[in-house]
């Protein structure tokens, strides 16, 4: 028996990537379900224009925004979205397969990310395995802000399927160090909550090897420039988070910074 499909989706001023999208999931989803953190772009209007249930409510946290879009799913089954993610024709056509022979309790896509324009096939971005199409009943989101992600109950079962889902990152170095500046604010406020530390030598030995990893062991240099590139801000950015805590604790709290 065919089993019906929810969509989540969040988002926030996604006019560049929210119908690119929801063209993807069309004919595969049965109820396409978006959370907005108040756009003050088209993102609404791109939405309305597509039938989906399209919910406002002011942002909290990356993984509260999911698992409250997951409560408003009518159906059991759901693939949970970002706004600049979509399915390639492969990865559709196994969804819907998996749609007329649900076997496992979750399954992983394949996410394909796009650079300032290019493909990574390297660095730690791909396969890049990201639990996404489950049985809401036995998952849920969670992780640490703002890296969230599916969590499965310890029995389920899961599987992987075939295609990419595609994920346009950055399309430009503003956008991307912007992102960088977001993300480490919100990681050092997190490991402020959870009574975290760190040290001026930490600080100076995790950038080099997350460069090392990412370029070398990771291959990042197949990836050409933008492999290089990345590889040189994924040092920035765990400098960044760490140089962050350390002032946090010496300045008095994470509003000092």
């Amino acid at each position: 028996m065919q089993v019906k499909l929810s969509v989540t989706i969040i988002t926030f001023n996604e006019e560049q990537n929210i119908e690119r999208c929801l063209k993807s999931v069309k004919g595969v989803a049965d109820e396409v379900i978006v959370v907005d953190s108040l756009s003050t772009d088209k993102t609404k209007e791109i939405c309305l224009s597509y039938g989906v249930t399209f919910v406002e409510r002011p942002f909290t946290s990356m993984i509260d925004q999911k698992n409250y879009s997951l409560s408003l799913a009518t159906h059991r089954h759901v693939l949970s979205l970002d706004a600049d993610e979509s399915l390639t024709a492969e990865l559709r056509q196994s969804v819907l397969k998996v749609k007329n022979n649900w076997t496992a309790d979750g399954y992983k896509l394949n996410r394909l990310t796009n650079y300032r324009g290019q493909w990574i096939k390297h660095s730690g971005w791909y396969p890049d395995r990201k639990l996404r199409l489950f049985d809401r009943t036995k998952a849920h989101w969670g992780g640490q802000n703002p890296h969230d992600k599916v969590i499965p109950e310890p029995d389920a079962k899961i599987e992987n399927l075939k295609g990419d889902m595609l994920h346009y990152y950055s399309y430009n170095v503003k956008q991307h160090l912007d992102q960088i500046n977001r993300y480490t604010d919100i990681s050092m406020q997190e490991m402020w909550l959870r009574g975290k530390r760190t040290s001026v030598l930490a600080i100076l030995v995790k950038p080099p090897f997350r460069f090392f990893r990412t370029y070398f062991l990771q291959r990042g240099f197949l990836d050409g420039f933008n492999g290089f590139f990345i590889a040189g801000l994924s040092a920035y950015t765990v400098f960044l988070k760490y140089a962050k805590l350390y002032l946090a604790h010496k300045s008095g709290g994470p509003d000092e910074v």
